[in-house]
C-alpha cells in the first residue's frame, strides 16, 4: 500500500465515441488498480472520478465514498458518454467543481496535495493551454496519460512540470495495466516520515518529498508544527451553555448549577421543582428554590414558627368586608378605599367617580401629518384619559370627538355612546387623517355642528355647561381668530392643549377667560400626561373673591354638599326660633293676663 500520507487525487477520464467498449473496460481496470494500492479513507486518501467527451459528467467526489468496495462499484456502474473530446472543458470542471471544499477537497493550507490523472486517446476538440495553466497556478498537480491515438504536444500543455514526471504515453490499452504498477510508484514515492526523525508529537503524515505533522482530534498544532496543545471548545464563548462550559478532548459539554437539571437541549438549565416530590407539607403555598423548597401563606395569613402552617392576621381576607375597590386591614379592624379620583360613598364602602357636573364635551384633536402616527396613538390615550375623569351618561357629561387636518370630520357626536367603556373604544378606532392643519375650519364646525341639538348638546335653556377643548401640534393653515370668538360668545367654555411647535399665540386666542387657566403646554407628545391633570383642575372653576378660584371636581362636589347640609341646618334653627317664638307670645300673653286677674281682686 501507498502510505506517503494522504492525498486528494480526482481521475479525468475521456468517454469519447473513440474509445471502444472494451478499451474502456481497460480504462476502468486501470483506475481500480490505482484506488487499490491507496491507503482511502476520510482522513487518509480521497478519490473522485469525472469522465468527459462533448460533456462533463460527475462520477463521484471527492467526498462521496470513503471506502475502496464503494469507489469501485461506482466505477464499474459507469456508461461511457460515446461523443466529443473536449479534455479544455474538463480540466474547467476539476478546477472549478472537482477540487473544491464543497466537493470534498481539504483546505490549501492543509498542504495536501491535489492531483488530476487525465486520461486520453485522443487530440482535445477544445483549447487546453490557458486553461491547464490555470489549473496548475490553483495548486493542482496534473499528470497527463494519453494512449495510443494521443497528441504528445496536447499532453505536454497539460501536465505539470517537470514534465519527464508528468507525461505518459502508452503505445496501446493493452499496455496500461502494466503502466499502472509504474504509475503507483510515481504516486507513492518514498515515505518521509519512516526516513528521518520527523519530531512529530502525535501523527506524522508523508507527501511527495516532504511530510507534515497532525495532532488527535481535540488538539491543534502548535507554531512549531510538530506539538499539539488541547482545544479549549470553551474558550471563544459560542457554546451556548446557560450555567457551566466543560472542555475536553476538543469538544465541551454543558453543565447546570446546583439544584438545576440540564433540558434536552443540552444548554439550557431548569430548576428542580422540590414541590413537586409531595412531601413539603405546606398548608398553603411550596415555593421551589435552588437546593430546596420553602413554605409561604397566602395574602393576609402568617407563616408559624413550624415553617409549614398558616394563621390569619388579615382581617379583609376573613370578612366579608364589601368594599367595591379594596379592603385595607388596620390593627383588629379594616377600611375601604377607593381609586385615585373617585370618592368613598356614605356606606363605606362603594366608590363613586369625582365628577364635575353634568357637561357637554366636545374634543377637537389635531391629525395633521405633523403629528405622526404614533404620536396620534398617544393622543388617543390622552383623550381616554379625560374620559376616566367623567360621569359619562345619557342624563350625565356626554362627550363628541371631531378629527381635523385639511378638512374636517365628525367622529362621534355627543348623542352617540353613553358609557365611558363605549367611548374609549370608540376612540382607539379612530383613523389618522394626516394632511394640513385648519384650525379655523374645525372650530366653525364645532360652533355649527358639533354643539347643535341635532348631534346631542342640550338646549341653552337648561344650562349644562358647553366646553370645548382644542388639541393641536402647529401653526393653523387658516384664520382662527373669527370662529374662537363666536364659540366664546355663544356660550362654549374653550380649553386649548398644545403639543411641540404648537403656536402660544394661536393657543391663548383659542382659549376662554382666563386665558391662563385655559390653555396648556408640552414640549413632545410623550409628556403630555399633566395636561390631563390641569384640565381636571380647571373644569369645576367657582367664583370666589372677585377673582375665579380654581378648585378640583371633589373640592367642588364637597362644597355643594357643603351648602346643602349649611342650609339645611339654618332651616331647622329658623324654624325651631319661630317655635321658640311663638310660644314666647304665648307666655307672654298667659302673664300679661294673670297680672290683669290679679289687679282686678284687688
Amino acid at each position: 500500500k501507498c502510505r506517503t500520507g494522504p492525498l486528494d487525487i480526482v481521475f479525468v477520464i475521456d468517454s469519447s465515441r473513440s474509445v471502444r467498449p472494451f478499451e474502456f473496460e481497460i480504462m476502468r481496470q486501470f483506475m481500480m488498480d490505482i484506488i487499490s494500492s491507496l491507503d482511502v479513507g476520510p482522513n487518509a486518501t480521497r478519490v473522485g472520478v469525472i469522465q468527459y467527451s462533448s460533456q462533463v459528467q460527475n462520477i463521484f467526489s471527492l467526498k462521496t465514498f470513503f471506502t475502496r468496495a464503494e469507489m469501485e462499484k461506482a466505477i464499474n456502474s459507469i456508461v461511457p458518454l460515446a461523443q466529443g473530446t473536449m479534455t479544455g472543458l474538463a480540466i474547467q470542471y476539476a478546477m472549478n467543481v472537482a477540487f473544491t471544499t464543497q466537493e470534498g477537497a481539504r483546505p490549501l493550507h492543509k498542504k495536501i496535495p491535489r492531483i488530476a490523472i487525465i486520461v486520453t486517446d485522443g487530440r482535445p476538440q477544445d483549447r487546453v493551454t490557458e486553461v491547464a495553466t490555470q489549473a496548475r497556478n490553483a495548486g493542482i498537480e496534473i499528470y497527463a496519460v494519453g494512449i495510443q491515438r494521443a497528441d504528445m504536444n496536447s499532453l505536454r500543455a497539460m501536465a505539470s512540470p517537470p514534465l519527464e514526471e508528468h507525461v505518459f504515453l502508452v503505445e496501446s490499452f493493452e499496455l496500461i495495466q502494466q503502466f499502472g504498477k509504474q504509475f503507483q510508484d510515481k504516486l507513492c514515492g518514498v515515505d518521509m516520515c519512516m526516513e528521518q526523525e520527523h519530531g512529530c508529537q502525535h501523527s506524522c503524515l508523508s507527501t511527495p518529498g516532504s511530510f507534515y505533522c497532525e495532532c488527535n482530534p481535540g488538539y491543534r498544532l502548535n507554531v512549531d508544527g510538530k506539538t499539539c496543545s488541547p482545544i479549549d471548545a470553551c474558550a471563544d464563548g459560542r457554546h451556548g451553555c446557560q450555567h457551566h462550559c466543560v472542555s475536553a478532548h476538543g469538544s465541551y459539554s454543558c453543565r447546570c448549577r446546583a439544584g438545576y437539571y440540564l433540558n434536552q437541549d443540552r444548554r439550557s438549565c431548569t430548576m428542580m421543582d422540590y414541590c413537586s416530590f409531595g412531601n413539603h407539607s405546606c398548608q398553603h403555598e411550596c415555593v421551589s428554590i435552588p437546593n430546596g423548597h420553602y413554605c409561604r401563606c397566602h395574602s393576609g395569613f402568617a407563616l408559624q414558627p413550624d415553617g409549614r402552617s398558616c394563621s390569619a392576621t388579615d382581617l379583609c381576607n376573613g370578612v366579608d368586608h364589601g368594599c367595591e375597590f379594596k379592603c385595607v386591614s388596620t390593627e383588629g379592624s379594616y377600611r375601604c378605599v377607593c381609586p385615585e379620583g373617585q370618592q368613598l360613598q356614605a356606606d363605606g364602602k362603594a366608590c363613586s367617580k369625582c365628577g364635575a357636573g353634568h357637561i357637554d364635551l366636545v374634543m377637537v384633536i389635531d391629525g395633521s401629518k405633523s403629528v405622526r402616527p404614533q404620536n396620534f396613538e398617544l393622543v388617543k390615550q390622552f383623550v381616554n384619559r379625560i374620559v376616566d375623569l367623567l360621569e359619562v351618561s345619557p342624563h350625565g357629561t356626554r362627550v363628541g370627538l371631531v378629527q381635523y387636518s385639511s378638512r374636517v370630520r365628525t367622529e362621534f357626536p355627543l348623542n352617540k355612546y353613553h358609557s365611558a367603556d363605549e367611548i374609549k373604544k370608540a376612540v382607539m378606532e379612530v383613523e389618522y387623517m394626516e394632511k394640513g392643519t385648519m384650525t379655523g375650519l374645525a372650530l366653525k364646525h364645532m360652533v355649527e355642528h358639533s354643539f347643535s341639538e341635532l348631534e346631542g348638546a342640550r338646549p341653552l335653556s337648561h344650562n349644562v355647561p358647553r366646553i370645548g377643548l382644542v388639541f393641536t401640534d402647529g401653526r393653523s393653515q387658516d384664520d382662527i381668530s373669527e370662529w374662537a370668538r363666536r364659540a366664546k360668545e355663544s356660550g362654549i367654555v374653550m380649553f386649548a392643549v398644545g403639543v411641540g411647535k404648537a403656536v402660544e399665540e394661536e393657543l391663548r386666542a383659542i382659549a376662554s377667560e382666563p386665558v391662563e387657566q385655559h390653555y396648556s403646554y408640552s414640549a413632545d407628545f410623550t409628556t403630555m400626561t399633566h395636561l390631563v391633570e390641569n384640565f381636571k383642575l380647571n373644569i369645576c372653576p367657582e367664583e370666589g373673591k372677585g377673582e375665579m378660584e380654581i378648585r378640583s371636581p371633589c373640592e367642588c362636589e364637597a362644597l355643594v354638599q357643603f351648602q346643602s347640609n349649611t342650609v339645611a341646618i339654618l332651616q331647622s334653627l329658623t324654624e325651631k326660633h319661630i317655635l321658640w317664638a311663638r310660644s314666647l307670645a304665648q307666655m307672654t300673653a298667659r302673664v300679661e293676663d294673670l297680672e290683669k286677674q290679679v289687679a282686678n281682686k284687688k
